[in-house]
């Protein structure tokens, strides 16, 4: 059984390209072409945030892949408005050597290492681990076995929203009323990321300051993705 931090792998994109397409589709609507300049993005982006014209926002996309748990597998793509691509537990088969003949499991935001209930869970992923295995080498297909995973399990995500639904799942799932630690661990730094890149877009979107900054995931480059 190997454990990994959570992380997100997201592609190459612009940011300032991004605000300054989304101020020409704003524009279109006002006919205010002529009025351009070099920061004009600045005021028209924040203007239709403030107003609720959001939907001049739905042009532009960023494509991310997510590295997290089960559990975040089965909550986030319940979203609507966003594409995605889950890893199969139906097709892979942890018992094989393809995938080392082990489980892959997320470092939990819930439970302290060094404390009585990392210690229960830590046993009770290897024994589920242990219990996989020998089914796998006893003929068990995926289909079968995907029943005894834990939410705690690895499950890798494709995710494509455009930046009005980036908006929405991340206010939703950085909050400490709402979100779940799972969640908040991948989104947070992905939403302080945004925030940096894009600050006409994101500033405005609050999130738990007091979730702890070292269970953040790893935010790195998607070309570095192995």
């Amino acid at each position: 059984m190997r454990i990994f931090d959570p992380a997100v792998y997201i592609e190459k994109y612009d940011g300032m390209k991004i605000m300054k397409n989304i101020e020409k589709a704003a524009r279109t609507c006002y006919k205010s072409e002529a009025n351009i300049s070099e920061d004009s993005y600045k005021r028209i982006i924040t203007n239709c945030i403030k107003s609720g014209h959001e939907s001049v926002i739905e042009h532009e996309k960023i494509s991310v892949k997510v590295f997290g748990d089960l559990s975040l597998m089965q909550d986030i793509p319940g979203h609507r408005l966003a594409s995605f691509s889950n890893e199969s537990t139906r097709y892979c088969n942890y018992g094989k050597d393809k995938y080392e003949n082990q489980l892959r499991i997320i470092k939990q935001p819930h439970f302290e290492k060094g404390t009585k209930l990392y210690e229960e869970w830590e046993k009770c992923m290897k024994t589920i681990e242990e219990s996989y295995v020998k089914m796998s080498n006893m003929g068990g297909k995926p289909d079968q076995l995907r029943m005894i995973l834990s939410l705690s399990t690895i499950g890798e995500m494709n995710m494509t929203c455009n930046i009005r639904e980036w908006r929405y799942i991340l206010r939703r799932h950085c909050s400490a009323s709402y979100g779940h630690p799972s969640a908040r661990q991948v989104f947070i730094p992905l939403l302080l990321k945004f925030k940096e890149d894009m600050p006409e877009l994101f500033s405005d979107i609050e999130y738990d300051e007091e979730f702890p900054k070292e269970k953040y995931a790893k935010i790195i480059p998607l070309d570095q993705y192995q």
